[in-house]
């Protein structure tokens, strides 16, 4: 078998001009969304020191929950997600465009 052949899908979109169904499309979007949610938690978490369970706690939700959201294992609900930016003491902004998707967790100041 030839392993030069192969092409990863972004050279194929740029070579070929293959595109990807709309469905697998914003199927990626989608996950792009839930891993940026994720690694905005974590991130936001451990600058605050804090282990999933104490963050559980802050939030009234399970540990386990906790670590679904940082693992992008779950879709979260807008209620839920005002739990998290209040217990990360934070303000949560999600910006969603055609082509780029960004989460991010901005501390609330120490008044």
């Amino acid at each position: 078998m030839q392993h030069s052949r192969w092409k990863l899908a972004r050279e194929r979109k740029l070579v070929d001009g293959y595109r990807e169904s709309p469905e697998i499309e914003q199927e990626r979007q989608e996950h792009r969304l839930s891993m940026a949610l994720a690694k905005a938690v974590y991130d936001r978490r451990t600058e605050l020191g804090l282990s999933q369970a104490e963050l559980a706690a802050r939030t009234g939700l399970t540990q386990a929950k906790i670590s679904r959201i940082e693992g992008s294992d779950t879709i979260p609900t807008l209620p839920l997600l005002a739990k998290l930016a209040k217990g990360l003491d934070a303000s949560l902004n999600i910006a969603i465009d055609a082509d780029d998707a960004r989460v991010t967790l901005t501390a609330h100041n120490a008044a």
